[in-house]
């Protein structure tokens, strides 16, 4: 029977919401470029990086550009998002984050955050969760992405917790894989279908409990 130690969290989709917000930039760009992007459209965006991001929306207008003319485009984009988030605050977390972080910290558990996001700080600074982590490892500070599992293992080591004694949290399939490749037990949040590699799926937050990692303990 393995103790857990720490609990790792990813950031968007986990303790925030910041999906939408990419959306909205994403559909802003697609708008000036003449045609529309849909949040059906969106979808095909999820888990892939900036630039992959941009080449789907481009085949949607059918448009070809330089790749000076992308990297043009990429960076206004991620100009609009970042403009959105530093007008995040501690509205936008998401139900029962709080109330499971306090509670971790509360029963001696150490906890992490796990993200590839590069603007990981300015949405903590602008929630006010900052304080809840023993240790943060966002984009700025990993080379490999997701499901690579560099930014949970180096979490881990943060932490000075052995990865078989870390559960993360995660809501994306890529998030899942690379809590396995660190060789760490993994709580899904989402779909069970999409998340069936997790050791089990939550809604969120809100559902779960102190209590509930001892199910992973007798796995």
């Amino acid at each position: 029977m393995t103790h857990i130690q720490a609990c790792l969290f990813d950031l968007d989709g986990v303790l925030v919401d910041t999906a939408k917000y990419h959306y909205l930039a994403w559909k802003r760009l697609a708008n000036e470029l003449g045609f529309d992007f849909t949040e059906q459209d969106n979808e095909r965006l999820k888990g892939v990086s900036r630039m992959a991001s941009l080449d789907i929306l481009l085949s949607i207008g059918k448009l070809t550009l330089s790749e000076a003319k992308k990297q043009e485009l990429a960076a206004r984009k991620n100009d609009w998002y970042v403009e959105s988030i530093s007008q995040m605050d501690h509205t936008e977390i998401l139900p029962g984050a709080l109330v499971f972080l306090q509670a971790c910290r509360d029963n001696g558990l150490k906890t992490a955050l796990g993200s590839a996001s590069k603007n990981a700080m300015t949405i903590l600074n602008n929630t006010g969760l900052i304080p809840y982590f023993d240790a943060i490892i966002d984009g700025t500070r990993t080379s490999s992405a997701k499901p690579d599992p560099e930014v949970f293992i180096l979490g881990a080591q943060e932490l000075n917790v052995s990865p078989e004694r870390c559960v993360v949290f995660e809501d994306a399939e890529a998030g899942i894989e690379a809590a396995r490749r660190a060789c760490m037990s993994c709580i899904g949040i989402g779909s069970p279908t999409t998340l069936s590699q997790a050791d089990f799926v939550i809604a969120s937050l809100a559902d779960m409990t102190v209590e509930r990692l001892k199910q992973l303990e007798q796995a």
